[in-house]
C-alpha cells in the first residue's frame, strides 16, 4: 500500500504520518520502527517533545533507508530568534542522528520576536543545508500570508490542529493559495470525536474503524496531510489502512458539519489570534 503525497514546492509529503507527541523512551522507538515497517514514510517530532533521540533510534531500528522517510521537526516558540533558531535546528539533528531534516517548522509564532527575524532565521536553516524544506505551524491565515511575503525560501507547510469539530476554512484557503501543504495535528480530535454518532454510523456502514473514517476525511481534502499519534501496533496499522476506500460527498459533508465554535482543543496562552470560523 503506497501512501499518497502532497507535492508542495519540491517537497513530497506523505499524507499519513506518525505523530510522536507525547511518546517517550522505548515505546517511542518501537512505535516509530513499527510504523515504518508497515509502510509509513512520514515522521513528525519536535524539540519540545523531548523524543528526537528516540525517533532517530526508531528510524534506524526499522531498517528503512533514511532517504526514503520524510522527517519533520520543529523549533519551539521561545527559540525562534536569529541564531537561536539555527542552534535549535542543529541540536535537533544531533539528537536525531541525521544529517538533515526534510522539514523544519517554527512550532508556534512568538509575538515578542519580530516575524521577519524568525522567518529570516528559518530560511537560513534551509540555505545552510540543515533542512531540505521549511514551514510553520499554528499560523493563522493572515500571519501565514505575511510569513510567505517575508520568506526568501518557499514555506511548504503549515501544521495546525484540524479535525471535523474545528473549522479551518480560512487557513486551508491560504495554504492552498500558496500551493503548500496543510498538516493536521490532533487529526482524530481525541477520543470523544470517535464516539460521535455521525462518525460511528459511517464507520459501521463501511466496515471501517471510526479513526479510519476521520483520517480518510482529512486526506480526501486537497493538500491535506494528517499525523495521527499512536503507540499501539494495531492502531498504527489501522490508521495507515485508509488508501483503499473513499468517502462519498455526503459523508464528507456530514463530517465537516460537525464543526462547532468550541471545537478547538489546543489553545495555550501563547497562541496567536485564531481565525474566526466560516
Amino acid at each position: 500500500m503506497k501512501p499518497m503525497a502532497v507535492h508542495a514546492h519540491g517537497a513530497d509529503i506523505p499524507v499519513i504520518g506518525l505523530g510522536t507527541w507525547p511518546m517517550k523512551g522505548q515505546d517511542c522507538v518501537d512505535a516509530v520502527s513499527h510504523a515504518l515497517k508497515v509502510g509509513y514514510r512520514h515522521l513528525d517530532t519536535a524539540a519540545m517533545y523531548g523524543n528526537e533521540t528516540e525517533v532517530g533510534r526508531g528510524l534506524r531500528q526499522s531498517g528503512v533507508r533514511r532517504e526514503d522517510v520524510f522527517l519533520t521537526t520543529k523549533v519551539w516558540w521561545t527559540d525562534i530568534a536569529e541564531g537561536c533558531l539555527q542552534r535549535s535546528a542543529e541540536a535537533s539533528l544531533r539528537a536525531l542522528s541525521v544529517a538533515y531534516a526534510d522539514l523544519v517548522l517554527i512550532h508556534w509564532p512568538n509575538g515578542d520576536i519580530p516575524l521577519a527575524e524568525s522567518i529570516r532565521a528559518l530560511c537560513a536553516v534551509k540555505k545552510h543545508g540543515l533542512a531540505r524544506h521549511i514551514g510553520v505551524a499554528n499560523f493563522p491565515a493572515a500571519m501565514l500570508r505575511e510569513a510567505v511575503d517575508l520568506a526568501s525560501e518557499p514555506l511548504v507547510a503549515n501544521q495546525c490542529e484540524y479535525h471535523p469539530r474545528l473549522d479551518q476554512t480560512a487557513v486551508l484557503e491560504a495554504v492552498r493559495g500558496f500551493n503548500s501543504a496543510f498538516v493536521s495535528y490532533s487529526p482524530l480530535g481525541r477520543g470523544d470525536l470517535l464516539r460521535d454518532p455521525v462518525v460511528t454510523g459511517i464507520a459501521e456502514r463501511l466496515g471501517r474503524t471510526p479513526a479510519q473514517i476521520v483520517l480518510r476525511w482529512h486526506i480526501q481534502q486537497p493538500r491535506v496531510c494528517a499525523i495521527p499519534k499512536s503507540a499501539d501496533p494495531t492502531r498504527i496499522e489501522e490508521n495507515f489502512q485508509v488508501f483503499d476506500f473513499a468517502l462519498a460527498e455526503e459523508d464528507m459533508a456530514a463530517l465537516s458539519g460537525l464543526a462547532r465554535p468550541d471545537g478547538r482543543l489546543i489553545d495555550p496562552e501563547w497562541s496567536p489570534a485564531w481565525d474566526r470560523a466560516a
